[in-house]
């Protein structure tokens, strides 16, 4: 009411700070809907969008933590493909899977709104079963298996060397496509880690040597001037791959593709490496190139 009587003095300044500064709780929809009604009387000119903001502001930001409830985010879903543009068995283009990977990945690295085709999450897990998972770049794969680098006292470093088992996924959103790769993990040999570490731009190398990944350190100033050292220090030299860095490879025994369906009858095709002596085919799966059989998953 405070605010109509400002508005009815014709100071809308004053009534716009004025409804600034006395927002100490929060407002309910309620006085969202009156405040709506407000701007309809308002000249044209005049706009509520500031204070509109500051209301939604105040509604997020001035709760205390007594205040804050569940997030409801049961409406959030958007459209993927329909039914006339599902993925089909008679699609793939090679029944290796390592093939077919490489197609949705050359999709993926042709589309221009996907930035990093080969970012992708791995998995992994403590020898007692805790996992975690990370962002980190594919930098090569083949038929022996996918490539990442890393840090190996890392948290996935140190989980991969007790349970060297993990599981990658690949999400490309604008082309409702999803890989997961499940497989055991190795490091690759020494060279081919140190090949691909001086390929790197220097300012890279540089903070694989500051960075002792995953180790607690005090601020962000004592690794922005433990990188400013070595940054001098390598002026002019070579800079020397640290022996607790370097590359691993995912040998994968299971790969799914998987094409999102509007109405959540997602296509999951997947390949499964059989294991020596294994020769009898299980229901429903059909063979496919080498040591890989085929079949397909309920969404």
């Amino acid at each position: 009411m405070y605010c109509v009587m400002m508005y009815r003095r014709g100071d809308v300044r004053s009534w716009t700070l004025r409804c600034l500064v006395s927002m100490k709780r929060v407002v309910s929809f309620s006085t969202l809907r009156c405040i709506s009604n407000i701007k309809q009387n308002l000249p044209s000119r005049t706009s509520l969008s500031l204070c509109s903001r500051a209301v939604f502001f105040s509604s997020s930001c001035l709760k205390s933590s007594s205040d804050l409830k569940a997030m409801d985010l049961s409406d959030m879903r958007k459209k993927y493909k329909g039914d006339d543009e599902c993925f089909e068995e008679n699609q793939l283009v090679s029944l290796d899977p390592i093939k077919q990977f490489g197609e949705w990945f050359e999709q993926a690295a042709k589309c221009p709104e996907i930035g990093e085709p080969n970012a992708m999450c791995i998995a992994t897990a403590t020898k007692d079963g805790r996992p975690s998972a990370r962002m980190v770049l594919l930098k090569g794969f083949s038929n022996e298996g996918f490539r990442f680098f890393s840090n190996y006292e890392s948290r996935k470093g140190k989980d991969l060397e007790s349970n060297p088992h993990a599981c990658l996924v690949f999400y490309w959103e604008p082309l409702n496509k999803q890989v997961r790769i499940e497989g055991t993990v190795e490091r690759i040999p020494y060279q081919s880690s140190c090949e691909y570490f001086h390929s790197r731009p220097k300012s890279s190398q540089v903070g694989a040597v500051v960075s002792r990944q995953s180790t607690v350190i005090p601020d962000r100033e004592y690794i922005r001037q433990r990188n400013a050292e070595l940054e001098e220090k390598y002026k002019d030299s070579e800079v020397p791959m640290p022996d607790y860095w370097g590359g691993y490879i995912v040998k994968p025994v299971l790969i799914e593709f998987w094409q999102g369906q509007t109405n959540r009858l997602h296509d999951r095709i997947v390949f499964k490496r059989i294991k020596e002596g294994e020769s009898e085919l299980e229901e429903m799966q059909h063979r496919a190139k080498g040591d890989w059989v085929y079949y397909r998953l309920a969404p």
